[in-house]
């Protein structure tokens, strides 16, 4: 086990706060729509595109960055994508009346940012041994919640009084100064694996199936979580007649017991050492859940409330144990990558799933038949889930 530094709670808040700097910007240009269709004169479909750029940008190199950080150290690889994600915003800034200039530059800021997925994860890794990793990761995976927070509390009232420029300055200021805390107070955990119950060899751990079989079944667990995000504000709104500033604080709410739910579901996995029976376990719970939602769409109203509620908690839950098995069994020379296709699966499959369920909805099914086909992906994941942490 590595020696432990006597900031490594720090070192964790520090990963914590550069996830959630990279949030306020990805899953914050959302909250810029209103601003970009009224203001900049834009149009839906050219806002959509410029919504989309960061994502495209952060998918596109997040196996990099990975490679980068086992190779290279972990603050030397935070510091430098997410200080030049923040000087390519502040450039994005000044490019609001150019469509294309800004969506090359908010590609190029996704792309820059994505490199503290797989870095922050690993100086967790590094300086949390296995008794305690399950509850760091999930701390540091509350970043998402804590990032949209953020951004939906500052970005819009900011846009409203000063335009779309000074909305744009508040991430690439916060990722600048996040990025100089990390340059500063982080500190690489050792590189040897001497000691380390976690040893691995330095080989492909791709050369077995357990790895392949994890990124799966953390795939498959993606799409409840995004049926739930994609489809709850609407479905309060239009169909259970909710009014949207209600259906929003609800589920601003709900994102606080989610955040819970990661945290909890790693200190559960510390507590019985092992991440893949609780991934088990959560992936059945979804199952589950899901089919509770369908039912109270198709029963009382009351109870797709006490669904969506119980879904948004559990459904989240098992992020964090999903990094933290994929870089336990990677090995400290493969975790960046390992963390990397993980993150890189997830995306892809959280992309498809809105228009894949959409289309379920629309072609005649309802929101019932969406959520029981929601249900289906945990279902499987729960026979996916490897067995055993070996990598045959």
């Amino acid at each position: 086990m590595p020696v432990k530094p006597p900031r490594r709670w720090l070192i964790l808040i520090l990963g914590l706060l550069a996830q959630a700097a990279n949030c306020v910007f990805a899953f914050g240009i959302p909250f810029l729509v209103p601003t970009l269709l009224a203001s900049e004169g834009l149009s839906l479909t050219q806002a959509g595109m410029i919504v989309a750029a960061p994502s495209v940008g952060f998918v596109a190199t997040l196996i990099l960055w990975g490679a980068a950080a086992d190779a290279f150290g972990e603050r030397l690889i935070m510091a430098l994508g997410l200080g030049s994600s923040g000087v390519v915003i502040g450039f994005a800034a000044f490019a609001t009346r150019d469509l294309a200039a800004q969506f090359v530059l908010f590609l190029l800021a996704g792309a820059c940012a994505s490199s503290v997925n797989a870095a922050s994860g690993r100086v967790v890794m590094g300086w949390f041994d296995a008794t305690e990793r399950g509850f760091a990761m999930g701390v540091r995976q509350t970043a998402q919640p804590l990032g949209m927070g953020l951004a939906g509390l500052t970005l819009p009232p900011i846009a409203d009084e000063w335009g779309l420029r000074a909305a744009l300055w508040f991430p690439a200021g916060l990722a600048l100064v996040v990025a100089g805390m990390v340059a500063v107070l982080v500190i690489d955990p050792p590189r040897e694996n001497a000691g380390d119950t976690d040893t691995t060899p330095a080989v492909s751990p791709y050369r077995g199936s357990t790895l392949w079989r994890l990124h799966g079944a953390s795939a498959l667990l993606v799409v409840p979580q995004f049926a739930v995000s994609a489809f709850a504000p609407v479905y309060l709104v239009t169909v259970q007649h909710w009014d949207a500033v209600r259906a929003g604080w609800f589920l601003a709410g709900v994102q606080v017991f989610g955040a819970l739910g990661r945290v909890g579901a790693g200190y559960w996995s510390d507590r019985v050492g092992s991440r893949f029976r609780p991934i088990r376990q959560i992936a059945c719970a979804s199952a589950a859940v899901m089919l509770l939602v369908a039912l109270g769409d198709a029963s009382w109203p009351w109870l797709v409330v006490v669904g969506l509620t119980l879904a948004a908690v559990i459904t989240v839950s098992p992020n964090g144990l999903g990094f933290t098995a994929a870089a336990e069994l990677a090995g400290k020379a493969w975790s960046g990558r390992a963390m990397g296709v993980q993150n890189t699966i997830q995306t892809l499959t959280s992309a498809t799933t809105p228009p894949v369920l959409g289309l379920v909805i629309v072609s005649g099914g309802g929101y019932a038949a969406a959520f029981c086909v929601a249900a289906v992906f945990p279902a499987v994941a729960v026979v996916l889930v490897p067995a055993s942490t070996s990598r045959g």
